[in-house]
C-alpha cells in the first residue's frame, strides 16, 4: 500500500471544497439553519486539516497517553490501530466509503425532488421514506468520516451535527404544518423524521406497520 506523510494542503483544500460545496444544498436564510451549517463546515476543516495537514489528534494523545505513532498516512487512522489493519482497511473503510457515497446521494437527490415541488408538499421518492433525507444524508457522510479518519475535533462535533440537524428538522417541521395542515400531519405520522424504519401501531393483539 502507497503512502506519505502529511503536509499536503493542497489535499486538504481539494477536499474542503468538494464537500463544502454540499452547503449550497442547504437553506441559508434562517438564524436556526446557519449553526447546523456552520458546524458541518468547522467539522469537514477540522477532519481534512489532519487527514492530510496536521495531525494534532496524534499530536494530543502522544502527549496525554504517551500513544506511539509514526506519523504516516496509514497509520493515522487511529481506528485501525485499535481494531486491526486488516479488518479496517478490508472492511471498515469500504463501508465508510459507501456511507459517504451514501450520504451524497440522499443530499442530491432529495434536494433535487425539492428544489422541483414548486411549493408543494413532497411525499414521493426518497420522501416516502424518511421525511429529511437531505439531513440524513449529511449525518451518513460526516459519519463516514469520522469512522475514516477519528479525531478529537470530529468526535466532539459530530453528536452536535445530530442534535442540530433534529431541531432543525422540527423546526421545520413546524412550518410545514402550518403550511399543509392536516395534510403534513397525516404525512408525518406515516413517514419517519430521518430513519428508514417501520412505525408500529398497535391494531388490537397485533403490530402493523403504518409506513406507506
Amino acid at each position: 500500500m502507497a503512502d506519505y506523510g502529511y503536509g499536503d494542503w493542497s489535499l486538504v483544500a481539494f477536499n474542503i471544497l468538494i464537500f463544502g460545496l454540499f452547503i449550497l444544498l442547504i437553506p441559508f436564510k434562517k438564524k436556526l439553519q446557519r449553526l447546523p451549517t456552520s458546524v458541518y463546515v468547522a467539522f469537514v476543516v477540522a477532519l481534512y486539516s489532519e487527514m492530510y495537514g496536521f495531525p494534532l489528534t496524534i499530536y494530543m494523545l502522544s502527549w496525554l497517553s504517551g500513544y506511539r505513532n509514526p506519523l504516516t498516512h496509514v497509520s493515522g487512522h487511529i481506528l485501525a490501530t485499535v481494531i486491526g489493519e486488516n479488518l479496517f482497511f478490508l472492511v471498515i473503510h469500504p463501508l465508510s466509503n459507501l456511507l459517504i457515497a451514501l450520504g451524497m446521494l440522499l443530499v442530491i437527490f432529495g434536494w433535487k425532488k425539492i428544489y422541483g415541488a414548486k411549493n408543494e408538499l413532497v411525499s414521493t421518492g426518497l420522501y416516502a421514506y424518511v421525511r429529511h433525507p437531505q439531513y440524513l444524508g449529511f449525518l451518513l457522510m460526516t459519519l463516514g468520516m469520522l469512522i475514516q479518519w477519528t479525531t478529537i475535533p470530529s468526535l466532539l462535533m459530530w453528536p452536535l451535527l445530530v442534535i442540530l440537524y433534529i431541531r432543525l428538522a422540527k423546526q421545520e417541521e413546524k412550518e410545514m404544518e402550518a403550511k399543509f395542515g392536516a395534510t403534513y400531519r397525516e404525512y408525518e405520522s406515516k413517514v419517519p423524521m430521518l430513519f428508514p424504519l417501520p412505525r408500529l401501531k398497535r391494531n388490537g393483539s397485533k403490530l402493523t406497520d403504518v409506513r406507506r
